[in-house]
């Protein structure tokens, strides 16, 4: 498989999506907002969104079948599936805050090995796949050098309906604000990851993330230099649903905290 020729047709899929959503956000209907679950909202965006990536793929990979938030579609592929978050960070778009993103990845078997995130206000299309370095716009990416906590800003995203582990994130948030240069919640995993690729951050943590949220993230990250964990250390981060996400000199020591303050 030509993933350069892929990439580059999903680039263009991605854009067309956060082109229809940057011109529904301008007349955006509020009361047509509906609750998936508790905080859990869902809009006629979302879902006008994926229906249109879901066929712009569908046009690069006949065979392959979708991994999707909103449930569009229910087609299942033998070997390829792409993993589908039409807008990431629906609540900052419901709200007007310019913060949401189009996260589009490619998983073969079990193993992702393409992903596109289009940070839609910003125009900024991160990219890369298992064969390329990780590009931001055309320019290749690399993930900050800082070796220390201390001298990093770090992001993480905050639980919103699952709040059983509230207390000890609480704990473990404290810690690190005071000895970091700070801590940041944009709202939008994909964004989260991709900035950590980019530099922007040193690292992002998060739990109860879905695949849609981090699939294409966690390839720019990887591609970009850097490390993805779940809280153990360990590879596996869908299935437990935790992450973290560095420029991999800083691991070691958030692994640390997150243990002090998350594993008890």
């Amino acid at each position: 498989m030509n993933f350069n020729q892929i990439i580059d047709r999903v680039i263009d899929v991605s854009k067309e999506a956060g082109q229809f959503i940057r011109h529904e956000r301008k007349n955006f209907d509020a009361d047509r907002v509906e609750y998936k679950g508790l905080n859990d909202l869902v809009s006629y965006v979302d879902k006008n969104a994926e229906q249109k990536i879901v066929k712009g793929l569908e046009l690069i990979l006949p065979e392959a079948g979708f991994i999707t938030e909103e449930k569009t579609t229910t087609k299942v592929g033998e070997r390829y599936n792409w993993v589908i978050d039409p807008l990431d960070g629906t609540t900052n778009f419901i709200h007007g805050l310019p913060t949401f993103s189009v996260s589009i990845a490619l998983q073969e078997f079990d193993t992702t090995v393409l992903g596109v995130v289009y940070e839609v206000n910003q125009d900024e299309c991160f990219y890369a796949h298992k064969e390329s370095p990780a590009y931001l716009n055309g320019t290749e990416i690399k993930v900050s050098s800082k070796p220390k906590i201390a001298d990093s800003l770090i992001a993480t995203g905050f639980p919103y309906y699952d709040f059983t582990y509230q207390e000890r994130y609480i704990k473990l948030f404290t810690e690190l604000m005071r000895n970091c240069h700070g801590l940041r919640r944009i709202g939008s995993a994909a964004v989260d990851l991709a900035y950590t690729a980019c530099g922007r951050f040193e690292a992002f943590y998060e739990y109860n993330l879905n695949p849609w949220d981090i699939a294409a993230g966690i390839v720019i990250v990887q591609q970009a230099g850097g490390e993805v964990v779940n809280f153990d250390g360990g590879a596996e981060v869908f299935h437990k649903r935790e992450l973290l996400a560095t420029n991999h000199l800083i691991t070691t020591e958030m692994l640390d905290y997150i243990a002090r303050y998350f594993k008890q």
